[in-house]
């Protein structure tokens, strides 16, 4: 996105990124575990490019790769989420960043409704997780 048109967007109120907490975490070479970030709305540029890298093209998976590492903007303190970030992360991570990624794409919101077992009360999780300093 251009500056202006980042303005523009936070103007009309429209959300463009979502927190999270991976269920397990990333650990880059010094040790440090990362489990807090932040991913942003795709853009049409981000699904149609990925489209013609011939990583891509070579192995039909490895999309996932790199939407994701075009969409995550903030994984803990990491300088950098690249392909090789998200290539290194648990399966489960994998899986609810993908998760993640086709609600906000597609939803617009990371909740579902649920309804307790016991007294069948329904209510409504935020399965993102609670980012530092949100209730």
């Amino acid at each position: 996105m251009t500056p202006g048109n980042d303005v523009a967007v936070q103007a009309a109120g429209l959300r463009t990124e979502y927190p999270f907490v991976l269920p397990r975490g990333f650990v880059d070479e010094q040790g440090t575990l990362h489990r807090e970030g932040s991913m942003r709305l795709a853009t049409a540029r981000d699904e149609i490019g990925t489209q013609t890298d011939p990583r891509v093209r070579q192995n039909p998976a490895y999309l996932t790769v790199l939407l994701l590492e075009r969409t995550i903007v903030r994984l803990g303190n990491l300088p950098v989420v690249d392909p090789l970030v998200v290539e290194c992360l648990f399966a489960s991570d994998l899986a609810f960043l993908q998760d993640l990624y086709r609600r906000i794409n597609q939803s617009g919101h990371t909740e579902v409704d649920v309804t307790c077992p016991n007294c069948r009360h329904d209510y409504v999780v935020d399965i993102a997780g609670d980012a530092p300093g949100e209730a």
